[in-house]
């Protein structure tokens, strides 16, 4: 299986520390630094829908703050997302704001299955600050006017100086087991046959592992026993983080609410075949059965880290 292009790795690995970028917040102060870097800088256009400017192939066009630099944004309207491995800074800037054109545009979940890891990453930071950006104008203590600085990072309101930041929802997403079979449910708003695991958001007051349960209970009407925490993958459509777990659970009878059309244990030979059949739609779906959630996702590594444990009790594949 392929890595996903915002990143997710297994639990205290090296790799897990790893980023497309660093972030260095220590320049995010320096107005000085951020205009050396700029004329070299590598920048992700996107358009006001969100989709990034690609070239005539489909692969991202990411001009240098030189190529740029004429039009009426520039340094001061462009968010800087970080360093690279090479040293050289990246920022994300609305096209709007620049006489920069290109050819095509790629919107981010194609962006996902298609382009390299680091391509992809750096376009779902740029599309996650640009969402925060445009919905929050406006303070939510006074509704003053809500000004940038820090490079983009920070929102101060004009009027009371209360000080706003990026925000990201936290969200469980977790694969169920009774010890033979995975629990999977489907939404009535996905492509039909498509089955993935039970995910939720985090409400205040609650551990992680008091969402797990409840998540799973409410959507389910499984009992949760006990949980791990396995992996987590930023998921910016538009601004979640999914903290991915395993957990056992009772062997109950699926029962749905409002949230989900169906759930039901599924057997390991049934988690097999529906893996089989590839991505819903795709050369190898015969149209019947059922399919998994996309590869690009956690919950899909999270299906297949139950297949390689062995599932019910089998060899792992």
């Amino acid at each position: 299986m392929e890595p996903a292009p915002f990143a997710f790795v297994e639990a205290g690995t090296d790799a897990a520390c790893r980023a497309a970028l660093d972030r260095a917040d220590r320049l995010r102060d320096t107005p000085d630094a951020l205009n050396d870097l700029w004329p070299r800088a590598r920048v992700v256009v996107l358009d006001e829908r969100g989709d990034a400017y690609a070239d005539v192939d489909g692969h991202l066009l990411a001009p240098t703050g030189e190529q740029i630099s004429e039009g009426p944004g520039g340094i001061g309207a462009a968010v800087f997302l970080g360093l690279d491995a090479h040293g050289v800074a990246w920022f994300a800037l609305e096209g709007a704001l620049t006489a920069f054109t290109a050819p095509r545009r790629v919107d981010l979940r194609s962006a996902a299955a298609l382009w390299p890891a680091f391509d992809a990453s750096v376009f779902a930071q740029a599309r996650a600050l640009q969402h925060w950006r445009t919905r929050h104008r406006h303070c939510g203590v006074c509704g003053g006017v809500v000004a940038l600085s820090r490079a983009g990072w920070q929102g101060r309101c004009e009027q009371c100086g209360a000080e706003h930041y990026p925000r990201t929802d936290p969200a469980v997403i977790v694969a169920v087991s009774d010890g033979a079979r995975l629990l999977l449910g489907r939404q009535k708003a996905w492509p039909a046959r498509r089955w993935s695991v039970i995910a939720g958001f985090v409400e205040p007051g609650e551990s992680l592992e008091q969402t797990v349960a409840r998540e799973v209970l409410e959507e389910t009407g499984v009992r949760v026993r006990r949980c791990r925490y396995l992996a987590s993958q930023p998921w910016p459509f538009p601004g979640a983080l999914m903290l991915g777990f395993s957990a056992d659970a009772h062997d109950d009878a699926p029962q749905v609410g409002d949230e989900l059309e169906d759930a039901r244990w599924f057997s390991r030979d049934e988690v097999l075949a529906a893996r089989d059949r590839g991505e819903w739609g795709g050369a190898r779906d015969d149209g019947e059965g059922a399919v998994l959630s996309p590869g690009i996702s956690i919950s899909r590594w999270l299906i297949e880290q139950w297949l390689q444990a062995g599932g019910a009790g089998g060899t792992p594949v």
